[in-house]
Parts: C-alpha cells; sequence; structure tokens
C-alpha cells in the first residue's frame, strides 16, 4: 500500500537555520495493515502524513501509495488520487461549520468521480454506521467533539477509499469518547481497511498492529517486548 524511499524534508527555523525534519525516512506498509506512527510533538509525524497522503511535494526521494507514484504529479493529478484512494482524519476535525452532519460528509461527491444520483443516501448510510443517522441535520455547533469526530470519518470514508490516514484522530477527545474512535477504527480494520494513524497517545498505538517510532528524522519499529514493557499490548 505504501512504499517510501529515502524521504527527505527540510524547513527554515526563524533564525534561517536549515532543520531536517525528516532524514533518510524509509516506509513499507502492506494492504490491510494497522499501523501507528509515535513520537513527540515536534518530530515530523504530521509531515510525514502529509507527504503520503499528496498534501505535500516539496521533499526529496520517492513515495508509492496504492500503486501510484507521487513524486512530481500536478496538483490535478495529485487531487485525482487523493479522490480515489486516500481518506484523511484530522485531530481538529476539518468541519464546514455553516452545514450540516450530512452535507459534511457529502463534501467529497463535489469533487472527482465521488458524485452520483445517490450519494445523499450514501452519506446517511455512513453516518448510520457511526451513530449519527439521527443528527444529520445538526451544524457541527450542536455536536459533541465526539460526534464531530465521527462525521469527519464518515466523510473521509466517503469514496471509500483504500487508505486511511489519520492525525492525531482521539487528541481532542476525553477517554470514554476517544475508546468508542478507537473501536471503529478497529472495526474498519477488520473489515479490510488500511489505516496509518499518527500519535502520541498510548490509547491509539495500542490499537494498532504494528508501531513505528519516529526518532530523529527516520522510523525505528518498536520490538514487541518494548511495547510489552510499556503496557502496550
Amino acid at each position: 500500500m505504501i512504499r517510501a524511499r529515502d524521504i527527505v524534508k527540510r524547513y527554515q527555523d526563524g533564525e534561517g537555520t536549515e532543520v531536517r525534519v525528516l532524514d533518510g525516512l524509509s516506509l513499507d506498509m502492506e494492504d490491510g495493515e494497522f499501523v501507528a506512527v509515535v513520537g513527540p510533538s515536534g518530530s515530523g509525524k504530521s509531515t510525514l502524513l502529509h507527504l503520503l497522503g499528496g498534501l505535500d511535494v516539496h521533499y526529496q526521494g520517492e513515495v508509492e501509495v496504492a500503486g501510484v507514484k507521487l513524486s512530481g504529479l500536478k496538483d490535478t493529478a495529485l487531487a485525482r488520487f487523493r479522490n480515489q484512494h486516500v481518506g484523511f482524519v484530522f485531530q481538529s476535525f476539518h468541519l464546514i461549520p455553516n452545514l450540516s452532519a450530512v452535507e459534511n460528509v457529502l463534501m467529497p461527491s463535489h469533487f472527482g468521480t465521488a458524485a452520483s444520483p445517490d450519494a445523499r443516501k450514501r452519506a446517511e448510510a455512513l453516518l448510520d454506521r457511526v451513530g449519527l443517522l439521527a443528527k444529520k441535520d445538526r451544524t457541527p455547533v450542536r455536536l459533541s467533539g465526539g460526534e464531530r469526530q465521527r462525521v469527519a470519518i464518515a466523510r473521509a470514508l466517503f469514496t471509500g477509499p483504500r487508505l486511511l490516514l489519520c492525525d492525531e484522530p482521539t487528541g481532542n477527545l476525553d477517554a470514554a469518547t476517544g475508546a468508542g474512535v478507537i473501536s471503529l477504527f478497529q472495526e474498519l480494520h477488520r473489515e479490510g481497511l488500511t489505516l496509518l494513524a499518527v500519535t502520541h497517545e498510548d490509547r491509539m498505538s495500542s490499537a494498532a498492529r504494528r508501531v513505528l517510532r519516529l526518532k530523529e528524522g527516520r522510523l525505528v519499529e518498536e520490538p514487541p517486548v518494548a511495547r510489552a514493557a510499556e503496557g502496550v499490548s
């Protein structure tokens, strides 16, 4: 599903000094895996997710996702790739405040090939899947944080993606609400969806089948023994 080789991502700090946030990073991820990438804030986790999702093209190296080589693609081709293959779930939800829950889920239907006569039925079915059909006409301000995240997940699933990229998806949720979102991710994984989540939370990484640590710009496999020692099963 994902093949990344020798990824280098640079930026300049406030003093003009070059910083390599990703420094020769490589990653292989199989179709159907559930992988968590852990590390402290500022380690480059979100940066990595943006590269893999085709949201950032300013890097060195090669990235291939779902059989598509992203390096060098133009904006239109990248937009098509995202619409057809990838769903995004963000910590801050990124819902449109003046649209209802069902209208937010329907947003991908306005782009690419996702539009269809039964688009609204599909959006309602996804809201039903995440337990929010009864609140389909509510705007985000009338939903709790957990409900907003579930709307965002339904929206991410609208196009039937092969890969779900999640950026701190439980970071703004309390323990009980976060557990419900994690349970939904595990259910989606059992159904065959590929998930990559970046997180600094043990409750999220413990749900994944494989954990990678982003350290000094590269990914290091977390051995099962180390995970067990930290109370991660």
